[in-house]
């Protein structure tokens, strides 16, 4: 069965790294994992992530969403175009329409075939149309992601257009530090990650990647308060408990090193049942 990467989930879903991580901090999905322990999701977990941010954005109730995404991946096929499915609520339910049939996501049951008017609101469609300029802005972005193995010289420029037009699209400059981190320009990773901070404020996600950088620019002391801090906004994130630990134990202070992979155990355990 084919399994996809982040860089899969965003290309594919259009969702930020941080969006992702959120909804996986959530339990919606539990991802397996791979090489160098990164996350693997199936075609299930890409449906199941879309449904729930895309029922998030409509404003769902956190609950019932937990129960309409639960019970959508029992009723799933494994493998099937992601544009076959469509998900919207209708009324106080949460319906998956396939192809020709209708079905209620919470319960499975096969809904009578209807036609409805939007307007009416007996049927509001989750995504709607987004401003001109937040599509500009992830327009670059999804090229920016489609360019990153090819040319990443295109895709650091495409996520430059996209901040210049939306300043406020964390995931862009993030994704820009990690794609100047991968080409080695370290101290230019270094200021967009700064950037950000200022511009963004703190997000667990930039401060993991941030100090990732700083740990290969041999600056530990600096990378290990950017993984403090990235847990102080998420003690759940499994993968800054393991990278703390091995700063901690090089550094000689084994009783913090201890803590923190008993810390990242315990989470990459819940993850994986």
């Amino acid at each position: 069965m084919h399994d996809y990467g982040v860089r899969d989930v965003e290309r594919l879903l259009g969702l930020s790294r941080s969006a992702i991580r959120s909804l996986v901090s959530a339990g919606f999905v539990s991802p397996s994992r791979g090489a160098r322990n990164s996350w693997r999701f199936s075609f299930q977990d890409l449906i199941v992530l879309r449904t729930a941010q895309a029922l998030a954005d409509a404003q769902v109730p956190q609950r019932r969403i937990t129960r309409s995404v639960k019970e959508l991946r029992r009723h799933l096929p494994e493998t099937m175009p992601l544009s076959g499915l469509s998900i919207c609520a209708v009324a106080d339910r949460v319906v998956v329409r396939e192809g020709a049939s209708r079905w209620q996501a919470e319960s499975g049951q096969y809904l009578l075939e209807f036609e409805a008017d939007p307007t009416s609101g007996a049927l509001n469609v989750v995504e709607g149309a987004a401003p001109a300029a937040a599509r500009d802005s992830q327009e670059w972005i999804n090229r920016g992601i489609d360019l990153e193995r090819e040319n990443p010289v295109k895709a650091i420029e495409a996520y430059q257009h996209a901040i210049a037009i939306d300043p406020s699209r964390l995931d862009a400059r993030i994704n820009l530090g990690r794609l100047l981190h991968e080409t080695r320009r370290y101290a230019k990773a270094d200021e967009v990650y700064r950037a950000a901070l200022r511009a963004c404020g703190n997000d667990a996600l930039l401060l993991f990647n941030h100090g990732v950088l700083l740990d290969d620019m041999d600056r530990k002391a600096a990378a290990m308060q950017a993984y403090a801090a990235a847990l102080r906004e998420d003690a759940t994130f499994a993968d800054c408990h393991y990278n703390l630990a091995l700063l901690y134990q090089k550094a000689g202070k084994t009783k913090e090193a201890i803590r923190h992979l008993s810390q990242y155990r315990k989470l990459a355990g819940s993850k994986s049942k």
